[in-house]
């Protein structure tokens, strides 16, 4: 389908209306009239659907980026926005190689003709400045060939560290306007970074930015980290570490570098997990034969309210959107399944019944779809209804296992085992299930978290 067709109804209302991107210090894009283009291999560009063009230059000028001049910086910000939409299962976007390069003056004025007969539907152009102080300021613009219209636009100032953040704020305007939906581009990704044998893996609390770059460490090694998730306001990350063999719980303050313990049990801890107002963290702790569910406040101390009670194992788990309602899991039954009940504890319900085995639920950020890892001879990822109903998988590999979602709720994260070499890594999936992508990572990587869009 093509996108203008998705847009019959949008283009009803006001073709120049805004999508609000929060990169520090939004600026007006502006740019001055005059037309010249240079066109390159006309053949590499046929039914383009979005034409994503390279980012024009008032001046080629050095700039204190990974990407060289911002003549190159501007080519690399186009392939940025062209690998995000490509990757969300919605579109696919061409350029910017192969494209006609705009010049600075006609990102503003764009010729429609030579897009029009080569049947793109939609264009986006953008540009990209360098500041006296080192700052760069970019400009994004997403027109609609068919009717000649520019459809919004954004401009962005940020240093040089962060040009990335524009390419996806960019990407996030173009999606938000075509979709409807929700942006998630620019937000970042926790995982658990996996070096070294087997028997002796070194598991390190990492990050990186949605498309994969960007990654950076944030703990040594020195002791285990596992299962990391994002604080709602995005400050912080809690994990749960292995110090000196000492299960406990911490939440690693993204500002300042610092860590706060949470929880210390003195007993095996599982799948900590912030509420949705970041008041209070869950966690899953072994005892006596029986594993069961506490929660705890965010800010340390104080006595865990115990909020399952046996029999059996009880993991979890995840909040609803609203915090009125955690989804765990428990084999309770006799085997692993999916249950819900009420933030206090009560009302505890079985919602798995297809067969098989079903583990690590995590709730939607949308509400109405729950994922999770579906064990049926394989691991794959699953999704079901709050009710239990509409069962389907979104996967179908050996080992796929422990979702989690993007902001909007559209794609799903999670790990795959390789059978042979138990290699772990980082892939996606939208929410057809046909579109797959495995996330680069410098190592091994798994318990992915995906964090809000960042403000």
């Amino acid at each position: 389908m093509k996108i203008t067709r998705i847009l019959a109804l949008g283009l009803l209302l006001s073709a120049a209306s805004g999508v609000a991107a929060q990169v520090p210090t939004p600026v007006e894009p502006q740019t001055e009239g005059g037309l010249e283009v240079t066109v390159s291999d006309e053949s590499e560009w046929q039914d383009l659907g979005i034409a994503i063009t390279t980012f024009a230059t008032d001046a080629d000028v050095p700039t204190r980026t990974n990407a060289g001049s911002t003549v190159q910086l501007g080519r690399a910000l186009a392939q940025v926005v062209a690998g995000d939409l490509k990757n969300n299962g919605l579109f696919k976007p061409s350029g910017p190689d192969g494209l006609p390069q705009p010049s600075y003056p006609q990102v503003q004025s764009p010729d429609y003709a030579p897009w029009v007969s080569r049947g793109a539907d939609m264009l986006v152009q953008g540009y990209v400045r360098a500041g006296g102080d080192g700052n760069l300021t970019v400009g994004c613009y997403l027109y609609d060939v068919q009717l000649k219209q520019q459809l919004v636009k954004g401009g962005w100032q940020v240093p040089p560290s962060d040009w990335r953040r524009a390419a996806h704020k960019c990407a996030d305007m173009v999606y938000s306007r075509l979709s409807g939906e929700s942006p998630f581009f620019d937000s970042k990704i926790a995982y658990i970074a996996e070096t070294g044998p087997k028997d002796r893996r070194m598991k390190r609390l990492a990050i990186m930015d949605s498309d994969g770059a960007n990654h950076r460490y944030l703990t040594s090694g020195q002791s285990m980290a596992l299962t990391p998730r994002y604080s709602p306001d995005y400050s912080k990350i809690l994990y749960l570490s292995y110090l000196n063999g000492q299960p406990s719980i911490y939440a690693y303050d993204l500002a300042t570098d610092r860590q706060t313990l949470i929880a210390r049990t003195g007993a095996p801890t599982l799948a900590p997990r912030w509420s949705p107002d970041g008041k209070w963290v869950l966690y899953s702790v072994a005892k006596g034969g029986t594993t069961d569910i506490y929660r705890i406040s965010s800010a340390g101390g104080g006595t865990p309210q115990r909020l399952t009670n046996g029999p059996g194992i009880n993991i979890g788990g995840s909040y609803s959107p609203d915090g009125s309602q955690i989804v765990f899991e428990s084999d309770r039954s006799g085997s692993q399944q999916i249950y819900v009940m009420n933030a206090d504890g009560s009302n505890q319900r079985r919602i798995s019944f297809f067969g098989g085995r079903a583990a690590t639920p995590e709730w939607s950020p949308r509400g109405d779809q729950i994922a999770f890892t579906h064990i049926a001879g394989n691991l794959r990822v699953a999704v079901m209804t709050p009710g239990g109903g509409g069962m389907r998988h979104l996967t179908n590999s050996w080992q796929d296992e422990a979702p989690t979602w993007s902001p909007n709720g559209r794609i799903v994260q999670f790990f795959r085992t390789e059978q042979r070499s138990g290699l772990a890594s980082i892939w996606q999936v939208d929410l057809t299930g046909r579109n797959e992508r495995k996330l680069p990572t410098p190592v091994g990587a798994s318990d992915p978290a995906w964090g809000p869009v960042r403000p």
